[in-house]
């Protein structure tokens, strides 16, 4: 929690209550059900909480915007991003039935109202979205073509609607079939060596109504 405070000072006190009940109810369900590598679990906050923070850094959610987290897993980073963004409306997707299962009992422990979670794949989502959130589920050529026609006409940011990826490593040949991605380094914002080759990809991506 200390690490989150350093880069999220004006946290509430409900947002601080929720936040530090992540490290148990994942510690109990990650027990029952793998959605956190357990070689990395004791550097939660860091590997999964900040990463997922990582997004807000490039974009604060404005209340009413509307989030849909593909390939979201065990919450990330749809979870952190709902307890910052309470006003914001999220919708957390999995193809594994037990992932979202998981999801479904954080959110309720939490009593998080601004989230729901389903068990489906991101090509049967219905309705349209300001932002597509994702952990590098897979290469941003395919991922493009799981949410198309899901971004929201109107845009509520300086940042235009679109996909927000978080990302590793090299991104130069991925992104050579789309100029108009802009790469924010997480480096420029978290100090910790975690975040040297860790980055958040915006993709913008203009509305495209029923043919």
């Amino acid at each position: 929690m200390d690490l989150l405070l350093h880069y999220f000072p004006d946290l509430t006190a409900l947002q601080i209550e929720r936040f530090t009940k992540l490290y148990d109810l994942y510690k109990d369900w990650n027990q029952k059900i793998n959605v956190v590598s357990r070689k990395d679990f004791e550097e939660l906050y860091l590997r999964h909480v900040l990463h997922s923070l990582g997004i807000a850094k490039v974009v604060s959610f404005k209340p009413g915007t509307t989030i849909l987290d593909v390939g979201t897993g065990g919450g990330f980073p749809g979870i952190p991003l709902a307890i910052l963004f309470p006003e914001s409306q999220f919708h957390l997707v999995d193809s594994i039935g037990k992932k979202i299962k998981v999801v479904e009992a954080v959110i309720e422990a939490l009593e998080l109202d601004n989230v729901k979670a389903t068990n489906q794949r991101a090509e049967m989502v219905q309705g349209n979205f300001d932002f597509i959130v994702s952990r590098a589920v897979t290469k941003m050529e395919e991922f493009a073509g799981w949410i198309k026609n899901k971004v929201a006409k109107k845009n509520r940011h300086e940042l235009k609607n679109g996909i927000l990826y978080l990302k590793g490593g090299d991104l130069k040949e991925e992104l050579a079939p789309f100029p108009k991605a802009t790469i924010f380094e997480l480096k420029n914002y978290f100090k910790e060596d975690f975040f040297e080759t860790k980055s958040v990809v915006h993709l913008p991506l203009k509305f495209k109504g029923k043919a």
